[in-house]
């Protein structure tokens, strides 16, 4: 069985990657992505660098996907109509890329199967009950709760409740994208997101041993909710 290490928002924290690495000690182990490696932290090309050189396996998140659609604006297309997608944090991000670096934030998909360990990586959420194939881009990359109500998907906290509460599987699903509630231990789905970037801690998941390990961010990158 392959040993793997799912790893949480990284969001270009290359020290601490590098120092939860050393800390597994286990360079047959094969490392897997929940997406956001760049934006908001110091080393955005370092961490997609280092990914590559890993041969890690990851799954795309939103910060990733707003630089390949500020690639796409530079190649031709329409540049990016959503205010926060234009914001400084994402410029900055997408100027330190080369085309290398585009080329695998390309090649991540949006799920990933780890069918050893009866389990799923997303980046964000996934509606309960809606089959794989059904589920959206758009939630699989940013929502983070289910809106009772409206009985829909929304990336607002403050609205429904965690998705992944209502999720009962089968497969166990790994996440990140959720930073303000941190770990996240559900009967079926785990959230990695522990806001490294953020002054917080750099998470990941030991598989199959199912063990917890993280190492501290090695400063506040960014204050949250201050994105330029």
């Amino acid at each position: 069985m392959t040993r793997h290490l799912v790893v949480g928002d990284v969001h270009g924290c290359l020290g601490e990657l590098d120092a939860l690495l050393a800390l597994v000690a286990d360079p047959e182990r094969q490392v897997v992505f929940v997406g956001d490696l760049i934006a908001k932290g110091p080393d955005s090309r370092g961490v997609v660098r280092r990914a590559a050189e890993l041969g890690a396996l990851g799954v795309r998140g939103n910060h990733d996907e707003h630089a390949l659609s500020w690639r796409a604006a530079a190649r031709g297309g329409e540049a990016p109509k959503n205010r926060k997608k234009r914001k400084k944090v994402y410029l900055d991000a997408y100027e330190s890329l080369a085309e290398e670096d585009f080329e695998y934030l390309e090649a991540l998909p949006y799920h990933l199967a780890l069918p050893e360990h009866g389990a799923l990586v997303i980046h964000a959420g996934l509606i309960p009950g809606v089959p794989l194939e059904e589920q959206t881009p758009k939630n699989l990359i940013s929502m983070r709760n289910i809106d009772l109500d409206r009985g829909e998907a929304t990336k607002r906290i403050d609205r429904g409740v965690p998705w992944a509460s209502l999720y009962e599987g089968p497969e166990h699903v790994f996440f990140g994208h959720d930073a303000v509630r941190g770990l996240q231990e559900h009967p079926f789905a785990t959230g990695l997101d522990t806001g490294c970037v953020y002054g917080g801690e750099l998470t990941a998941m030991l598989l199959p041993e199912r063990e917890l390990v993280s190492v501290p961010a090695e400063r506040v990158w960014q204050a949250p909710g201050q994105e330029r």
